[in-house]
């Protein structure tokens, strides 16, 4: 665990610079020792929300994931007849 030095400005703000890259907010969780805990969240298309929530499909693409990085997919047809030049 690396503990790092921050220290508020004359407003209370503390600055992440590149600790918050690629994060979209945080959660605070305050410990009754006065610890605070900041989670990095990143935010989601609202049209890609249903897979997280939907456990089955997840599981689904997880397994084919894992199963590109494992090496085991194979390629069995092509999809380019379905493909609409004019629009």
């Amino acid at each position: 665990m690396q503990v790092k030095m921050l220290r508020p400005d004359s407003k209370g703000r503390i600055t992440l610079g590149h600790l918050a890259d690629g994060v979209s907010g945080f959660a605070l969780t305050q410990t009754k020792d006065h610890k605070i805990i900041l989670e990095p969240y990143s935010e989601i298309p609202t049209r890609e929300k249903w897979l997280f929530n939907n456990k089955l499909a997840m599981k689904k693409v997880n397994e084919g994931l894992d199963d590109a990085a494992a090496g085991r997919v194979v390629k069995k047809g092509s999809f380019s007849k379905y493909v609409d030049d004019d629009k």
